[in-house]
């Protein structure tokens, strides 16, 4: 093993995640309490929401965005996260855990046994990079409730992605460096162009523009 599984360069510890990808995810996994508590003011219906019962007889809306409901319930953040630390446990050989306590103790607590096994989970787990992506995007989905990126935030735009399916077609979706991140990823066929790739990138980019 000498790529990273999730920014895919090359890694000259020999692991599953580079000490970068290792240290972003441990950041992230960090930040998920306070992304769960942040989600709490979110949950009123927006005021563009009408109150009351619909016309005709329909129903009242929910008091709560049902969404923000869902990523706050047993079967959201908390469900993500205990689940990725019981595959942990169950790969290492060990007892499985069952949660108990309030959601937010049972994050808490799930957050804390992932961050202790990231040595072993870079070095050793072969799902190493399913588990940082999912955590990454975890983290960035509920970011961007809370606080939605201005167009600096949300990268450098790259051009339009020149992937071409199994058809022949071209993806197309906008490409944009994040800030922060190492790798180009297209949001919508999941493409990854690392930097060794950028020249390329760049000629079929260009090459794109003027066509169009």
């Amino acid at each position: 093993m000498d790529l990273c599984q999730l920014c895919t360069q090359h890694d000259a510890m020999g692991g599953y995640l580079c000490p970068g990808c290792t240290k972003d995810t441990v950041v992230r996994l960090e930040c998920l309490p306070a992304l769960y508590d942040g989600l709490r003011s979110f949950l009123a219906p927006s005021s563009s929401i009408g109150q009351g019962r619909q016309g005709k007889g329909g129903p009242a809306p929910l008091p709560v965005r049902e969404e923000i409901l869902d990523l706050r319930g047993p079967g959201g953040m908390v469900g993500i996260v205990e689940s990725w630390l019981a595959a942990v446990h169950q790969d290492r050989g060990w007892a499985p855990r069952v949660p108990v306590g309030s959601v937010e103790g049972r994050l808490d607590t799930a957050v804390s046994g992932l961050r202790r096994n990231m040595p072993w989970i870079s070095v050793s787990w072969e799902q190493a990079g399913t588990f940082a992506e999912e955590i990454r995007n975890l983290a960035r989905s509920v970011s961007s409730i809370i606080r939605p990126a201005s167009p600096t935030e949300q990268g450098t735009r790259i051009g339009r992605c020149p992937a071409q399916f199994d058809d022949g077609g071209v993806c197309g979706a906008v490409l944009r460096l994040a800030p922060g991140e190492r790798v180009v990823t297209c949001s919508w066929c999941r493409m990854t162009y690392p930097p060794a790739t950028w020249v390329g990138l760049k000629v079929l980019v260009d090459q794109d523009a003027k066509v169009a």
